[in-house]
């Protein structure tokens, strides 16, 4: 039986940032060993995609970062767009090869982590620790104990919950024959798409160049589309109503995030812990993740390295928690207009304000202030609710 202080299951970026984290040497201090486990080549190897996020300075990962900008636009379903300068923050992109690229450098030179791929079959508490059953690409069987394990796998169930949504899209990385971006600017929310029944719908345009971006349509609604529905929306979106005439589609990226107020279990045994989306880093009213994991795995290095118990903290707090739990409510009750909601919010207050709030980074005065400028009626509404809706599970799509 193989034998190591952390074990780290899944390769995605909770489990790469963890891994990072606890790579290296600091004097003075001894560095727990580390075995990262990763998924063989195939279906359950993380697709793809891009993870964005905002923040003042630079960052551990900042080699890895494809682009960054100060301005920002929102554009609602009618009437003039509103662009604002959210310095000192920078709203960032980074694709994760070019994130798994540079952790796996670093990896490589690193003296007390380890990288093997195996697909892991159970996780179980045992004496002193947790014990990994897994397979190795050949289909050996194997058993390793840990200490510590962090499981980032993705759960195989939304929590049950008063509310779900689903953030789904479908992105295209394009390339234009004219140069109709603007470099500085990135597309936040474009409101100029039909929007569904429930829920809202939105445009997404990440430049990079005059002549390439991102280009993303957005829904959060119940239930996902078909691939020809994606593909319609995109192509709705990129030839009507952006109009950027032929284009080269390079590459394309498909997700969904929960939007959910269950609650998510970050302890799951006396030593197995759940990170990333599994713990509970996503914002439920943004889908945003990256920041959030980042914290949660900063803080559990830390604890590591001072011989605390790292358990996993909350990555985003109570009181924004209890906010997105009404605004999924008022949403998916169809009780506020969401296009219009969040239109009228950047409009009437500062980009990079609203942007701390949606990282929880605002004090409760300046979150009682952007409460004002939501349809109060709807959100008390919603808010006095809550507390009598029973929790259902998600009958996922």
């Amino acid at each position: 039986m193989e034998r190591t202080d952390v074990a780290i299951v899944g390769a995605g970026a909770a489990g790469l940032s963890l891994a990072h984290r606890l790579s290296g040497h600091v004097p003075g201090r001894r560095m727990p060993s580390v075995v990262l486990l990763d998924a063989p080549p195939g279906p359950l190897r993380p697709p793809r995609r891009t993870w964005c996020f905002w923040e003042t300075g630079m960052n551990r990962f900042e080699a890895a970062v494809t682009a960054s900008w100060r301005s920002l636009r929102v554009r609602p379903s009618t009437g003039a767009p509103v662009t604002g300068d959210i310095s000192p923050l920078r709203y960032k992109l980074i694709r994760s090869t070019d994130f798994e690229a540079l952790v796996d450098s670093d990896l490589r030179l690193s003296p007390n982590v380890r990288r093997r791929e195996a697909t892991v079959d159970t996780v179980e508490d045992v004496c002193g620790g947790a014990q990994i059953r897994f397979r190795t690409a050949d289909g050996r069987p194997g058993v390793l104990h840990a200490r510590w394990v962090f499981d980032s796998r993705p759960l195989h169930s939304v929590p049950a919950a008063r509310t779900t949504l689903l953030q789904h899209f479908h992105g295209w990385f394009v390339r234009t024959d004219e140069p109709v971006f603007d470099r500085d600017t990135a597309e936040l929310m474009d409101f100029r798409t039909p929007q569904p029944d429930r829920g809202l719908s939105f445009g997404y345009v990440l430049p990079m160049s005059p002549r390439e971006a991102l280009v993303e349509y957005t829904e959060f609604s119940p239930r996902v589309l078909t691939a020809e529905g994606y593909e319609a929306a995109v192509r709705h979106y990129a030839e009507d109503v952006l109009r950027l005439g032929d284009v080269e589609v390079v590459s394309t990226e498909t997700g969904v995030i929960p939007m959910t107020d269950g609650p998510v279990a970050r302890q799951v045994g006396q030593s197995v812990f759940r990170i990333g989306t599994a713990g509970g880093a996503t914002r439920p009213s943004t889908g945003y993740t990256f920041a959030g994991l980042q914290r949660q795995t900063r803080a559990i290095a830390a604890a590591l390295r001072r011989g605390r118990r790292p358990v996993p903290p909350p990555a985003h707090s109570a009181r924004s928690r209890a906010m997105d739990a009404v605004l999924l409510r008022a949403l998916d009750s169809g009780r506020v207009d969401g296009p219009a909601l969040f239109s009228r919010l950047f409009a009437g207050l500062p980009m990079n304000r609203l942007l701390r709030f949606l990282d929880g980074r605002t004090r409760l005065t300046e979150d009682l202030t952007i409460g004002l400028r939501t349809p109060v009626g709807p959100m008390l509404r919603s808010a006095l609710e809550l507390p009598v809706l029973p929790r259902r599970p998600f009958d996922q799509p």
